[in-house]
């Protein structure tokens, strides 16, 4: 499944955000905790030169603990502060301020010498589309200071938002990059919801979480729509469910939630529908779509 999803409004935020990170001291990068590798723009890197980085794994309540966990330890064995965090219930805002101080102490600590005091820190949120940036920065504010919205492309230009007098916060609009390196990273951000659903094809996707699912997370689908024993045939391809056989799941999700055409037949497109919506979520349990190394099944 090759996506591709480069909308031309990115190339101008992606010139704003350069000019703007000549004015700011630290770069807090959030990441989907379900695909954090997948959920981070490597553009990123390129911008930020050598300024100082933190990254956010937010909607970590969507993912398993110990994916989040993992995901922590490895972020930090790169030399990055790391925190996981879910904006809507403000669960991790706390770490966040001790991080900030630790990301930026080489930067505290030069202007102490130079004699400037108590400066605030600028920083630059940063992230892929409907990652939670906006919401992160009200939650965190205790206000709502940024439009916030469940769609990729809510947040239209660069903000400044004074939190506090140790912290400002430069929101910026969620942008990807011109070329994704693998059919997997576009999959996974068609999966969270960061890729416009217009442009997919919403059956092929839902087959493809379903394949997934069947090999990480094989209980899930039963226990969510009441269906038991779901049994893969025998391929002859190990273990890995084919396309075919993940149609034949989609429409018993279909059939066991009614949706259906005249003639009793599943709406396959709704039925896709209503199994992605399930999984962004949350309601299909907390799925981590892909780890530091290669796992075994079922981690979560």
């Amino acid at each position: 499944m090759n996506i591709q999803w480069y909308p031309g409004h990115m190339t101008k935020a992606k010139r704003a955000m350069k000019e703007d990170i000549k004015l700011i001291d630290l770069i807090i990068e959030l990441v989907d905790a379900r695909a954090p590798v997948s959920s981070r723009n490597p553009d990123i890197d390129d911008l930020a030169g050598n300024k100082a980085r933190m990254v956010l794994l937010n909607k970590a309540d969507l993912a398993g603990e110990r994916g989040n966990d993992a995901w922590v330890s490895w972020f930090r064995d790169q030399g990055l502060q790391a925190v996981k965090l879910d904006s809507r219930s403000r669960a991790g805002l706390k770490q966040i301020q001790a991080a900030v101080l630790e990301a930026c102490k080489e930067k505290t600590e030069r202007d102490r010498k130079r004699g400037i005091l108590n400066r605030p820190v600028r920083a630059m949120v940063v992230g892929i589309p409907n990652v939670g940036k906006s919401t992160f920065i009200n939650s965190y504010a205790g206000k709502a200071c940024a439009r916030t919205g469940n769609k990729p492309g809510v947040t239209k230009g660069n903000q400044w938002i004074r939190l506090n007098k140790s912290l400002e916060l430069l929101d910026t609009p969620g942008i990807l990059w011109p070329r994704f390196e693998s059919q997997e990273v576009g999959m996974h951000l068609a999966l969270i919801g960061s890729i416009n659903d217009q442009i997919l094809d919403g059956e092929q996707l839902a087959m493809e979480l379903i394949i997934l699912l069947m090999d990480r997370y094989p209980e899930v689908l039963g226990e969510r729509y009441g269906f038991e024993n779901i049994e893969k045939e025998t391929t002859g391809q190990g273990d890995i469910l084919t396309h075919q056989e993940a149609a034949g799941i989609l429409e018993k999700i279909g059939t066991v939630r009614g949706c259906l055409i005249k003639g009793g037949e599943c709406d396959r497109k709704k039925a896709s529908d209503l199994l992605l919506d399930d999984f962004r979520s949350g309601r299909l349990g907390r799925i981590t779509l892909e780890f530091p190394e290669e796992p075994e099944k079922s981690v979560g």
